[in-house]
């Protein structure tokens, strides 16, 4: 079952590191990121396995450099929220092309 997290820290640096905290960890699939205020307050979303996803979200907080300001798995999300996703994906898209 395929499922996203999310996880939420107040710049990019932190949120770089724990994108690779939580690659690193677990067979997890990074498919977006979103920055507010100006790139103080990132969130970094993967998905993979509900307990893929789960062991990524709880290792990058264990490891985190910066405080978390927020955190989720969501298991078999609805198809509004992938396309949300994919959404904010899109903006990146160019960014990750071979």
């Amino acid at each position: 079952m395929k499922s996203l997290g999310l996880i939420e820290l107040p710049n990019c640096t932190d949120a770089i590191e724990a994108l690779d905290v939580m690659l690193k960890t677990a067979d997890v699939k990074f498919l977006t990121w979103e920055k507010k205020l100006g790139g103080r307050l990132v969130t970094i979303i993967v998905q993979g396995e509900v307990s893929a996803v789960t062991e990524a979200i709880e290792s990058a907080k264990r490891s985190a450099v910066g405080n978390i300001v927020a955190s989720a798995v969501i298991a078999n999300p609805h198809e509004e929220t992938m396309k949300l996703v994919a959404i904010s994906a899109k903006k990146y898209k160019h960014i990750f092309e071979d």
